[in-house]
């Protein structure tokens, strides 16, 4: 029972709190709505029903968050406008660590500030900044300055750990800052002044003695030397660059760094002494031979152009010229007037230039199959009477002669002997040993026989069938790759010299022949020659041949070969194809005995037929790489020699019947330094070392036996 007295105790005094708050916290006097005047006064009131008497008062619908807590301890001593009564909630929420996001339909969300930048806060902009604490996005485009080096400075004016949030976009140099209205204000006051244009400019000072080249080289390196000692900050550091084609350098930055260069500029660009100058200069990648022939060709343009002028012909200056070249430290020796040696000079630094590399990778395939069918039969009578022919391996005349050749030849008789006188008997009768046929004709005519052949024999009639079915493929596939300079001529051969006979003498009772012979190289042949153009694309001149050794005749050996000369243009990593052949050759032999071998059927016995097929099909695609720097020139090296290393791993896993796999070969990882045997002091050391542990082994073992 008592305990539902005091709730309803509790009740009572809750009404009668909350009926102070709206009497007495605040105070209207207003003869009409527009003329309304707020007095807040509020002690010692939780946050939630000061929030509530607002939205009463205000007729705005709040929804507060479930954080929300605290008391609220303010008073006002002046008759606020409902602007002004606004603010002043605004302003006791932002106290407390809370703030107002208006979602429309006079419906106000209270939240903490913290999530309040990530709510759905009104974007503004300079015509509408919104005002008092208010959260508000807005965005600031800067225009002077880079935003990443200015946004570190406004992060630490502004409240992060709160509501505040400032973001940089650098595509379009802009900031985007999020807070209460006053707040994104300040920052975007100080971003305007930050934001102020210096005095940029660009200035071209032309000279009249110095080369532009070497006066900005001079200038960037004192500046690198002050920036780094004083530590000069980097908006009072100008940029300097060679316009070599008018002998000119353009400076630009603020008006007292680029009055300093100035000043420097025109000390440096003094009349030398003598008329002549002598420059050495060290080239990087040209060839200082190559490079002589071009410079003379521009020094005597250039007199020739000079010597027209009136002014040069007033003055009577002698303009000789000595271009010399030394090789061992591959440098350009140059005595000229200033003048003279300022064009060769831009001459040199635009020749001097690190050429790009091509690699050239070809694939050749050539599929050859081939495919032949005969059939014949030949008769032979003991009278001589024969049908022969020739398309077949062998002819019956040829098998008949070395099958007479093989018999073997019986013996004669010898009659006994007597004596004339007393006819006495002197020796009796005997046979001759056989003669054994010669088989080597027989061994050469079967030699050339391929198939299946068969005879036959029976009252003085031979005949003789052979038939062949041949059936041959062939698939070539080679893939040169080879990689040069640009412009640069390139030759790849894979193949063997072959002896080629080119002449032969005798003497004059023809005695000792003399032949001349010369070798040919057969085998895959690749000669390139690359041109990089502007961009991506290559010009090739390729000179691609494919030979091999067909067979050999009675003067000399017979070769296939397969060429292409062409020039071609295309885009680096893109392949080509060069040329093709595709060939195809239908044969048909046919040997017959007039009449009886037109007879069907029966015809076949009176004739030889032979059918041969050959289709050969040759395909060449090349593919350049332009390579540029060593970085790619050290990926394409990797992978081709770790390709190299995984079929070395592979054969020494499949490994030797009769030997140790060591045996095998294998090349060491990439970039893997190479093992190299010990030095004669670090042998030496090692073998003291083996002695000495040797010795005390043996000491040690005296001891224990001891």
């Amino acid at each position: 029972m008592g305990k539902a007295v005091n709730t309803s105790w509790l009740k009572r005094v809750l009404v009668m709190v909350s009926t102070v708050l709206v009497f007495n916290g605040v105070l209207l006097t207003a003869s009409s709505a527009s003329a309304a005047k707020y007095s807040p006064n509020f002690k010692d009131v939780e946050l939630v029903e000061f929030i509530n008497v607002v939205g009463k008062n205000l007729k705005k619908t709040m929804i507060v968050d479930p954080n929300v807590r605290g008391k609220v301890k303010v008073r006002s001593y002046d008759l606020l406008t409902e602007e002004q009564y606004y603010d002043f909630f605004l302003n006791v929420l932002e106290v407390y660590g809370f703030a107002a996001v208006d979602s429309g339909n006079n419906i106000i969300k209270i939240i903490r500030n913290k999530k309040a930048k990530s709510a759905a806060i009104p974007v503004v902009d300079d015509e509408n900044p919104g005002h008092g604490d208010e959260m508000v996005t807005r965005i600031v485009e800067v225009k002077n300055v880079t935003v990443r080096e200015l946004v570190p400075l406004l992060r630490q004016m502004s409240d992060q750990a709160g509501g505040g949030n400032v973001t940089n976009y650098d595509p379009a140099n802009v900031v985007m800052l999020t807070g209460t209205a006053a707040g994104v204000e300040r920052l975007v006051q100080v971003i305007k002044r930050v934001d102020r244009a210096g005095d940029q400019d660009v200035q071209i000072i032309k000279l009249k003695y110095a080369s532009a080249a070497e006066m900005v080289r001079i200038i960037e390196a004192l500046s690198k030397s002050k920036q780094g000692k004083a530590g000069t900050p980097s908006f009072l550091i100008p940029k300097i660059v060679a316009e070599e084609r008018t002998n000119s350098v353009i400076v630009s930055g603020e008006k007292q760094a680029r009055e300093r260069v100035t000043k420097l500029i025109s000390r440096l660009d003094s009349e030398l002494e003598t008329n002549g100058n002598t420059r050495v200069y060290y080239l990087k990648y040209s060839k200082a031979e190559d490079l002589v022939k071009v410079l003379k060709g521009v020094s005597e343009s250039i007199e020739a152009e000079s010597s027209t002028t009136k002014s040069s012909r007033a003055k009577g200056k002698n303009r000789n010229v000595s271009i010399d070249a030394h090789e061992d430290t591959n440098s350009l020796v140059i005595t000229a007037q200033p003048d003279m040696l300022r064009s060769l000079e831009s001459v040199i630094h635009q020749l001097d230039v690190r050429r790009a590399q091509v690699l050239v990778e070809a694939i050749i395939v050539e599929v050859f199959e081939g495919d032949g069918v005969s059939l014949g039969v030949q008769w032979l009578n003991e009278t001589g009477a024969m049908t022969q022919f020739t398309n077949g391996p062998a002819s019956i005349s040829s098998i008949a002669a070395a099958a007479e050749s093989a018999q073997t030849q019986k013996g004669e008789i010898v009659p006994a002997v007597y004596s004339s006188e007393t006819g006495e008997k002197i020796s009796d009768q005997y046979r001759k040993n056989d003669i054994l046929g010669d088989f080597s004709a027989a061994a050469t005519l079967l030699s050339t026989v391929s198939g299946g052949m068969f005879g036959i024999v029976k009252d003085g009639w031979g005949a003789v069938v052979q038939a062949v079915s041949t059936d041959t493929n062939s698939n070539i596939l080679a893939t040169p790759s080879i990689t040069t300079l640009d412009n640069e001529e390139a030759h790849f051969l894979v193949g063997q010299e072959i002896p080629i006979i080119t002449g032969s003498t005798t003497g004059s009772s023809n005695d000792n022949p003399f032949q001349t012979v010369d070798r040919q190289e057969v085998g895959i042949k690749l000669t390139v020659t690359p041109q990089v153009n502007e961009g991506s694309g290559v010009q090739l001149t390729i000179e691609q041949e494919v030979s091999s050794v067909s067979g050999a005749t009675g003067v000399d050996v017979i070769t296939n070969k397969r060429e292409i000369k062409t020039t071609v243009m295309v885009d680096s990593g893109q392949t080509v194809i060069l040329g093709g052949l595709i060939d195809e050759d239908v044969q048909e032999s046919v040997q017959k005995v007039p009449l009886l071998g037109d007879i069907p059927i029966i015809g076949h016995l009176f004739k030889s037929t032979s059918n041969t097929t050959r289709k050969r099909n040759l395909m060449v695609f090349i593919r350049p790489t332009i390579i540029r720097d060593g970085a790619l020139m050290n990926e394409i090296s990797k992978k081709k020699y770790n390709f190299i290393r995984a079929d070395e791993l592979r054969k020494r896993e499949d490994g030797l019947e009769l030997m140790s796999n060591e045996k095998l070969p294998l090349l060491p990882k990439w970039n893997e330094q190479l093992t190299l045997p010990p030095s004669f002091d670090a042998y030496m050391e090692d073998k003291d070392s083996k002695k000495n542990n040797s010795e005390k082994k043996v000491n040690k073992t005296a001891e224990q036996e001891q």
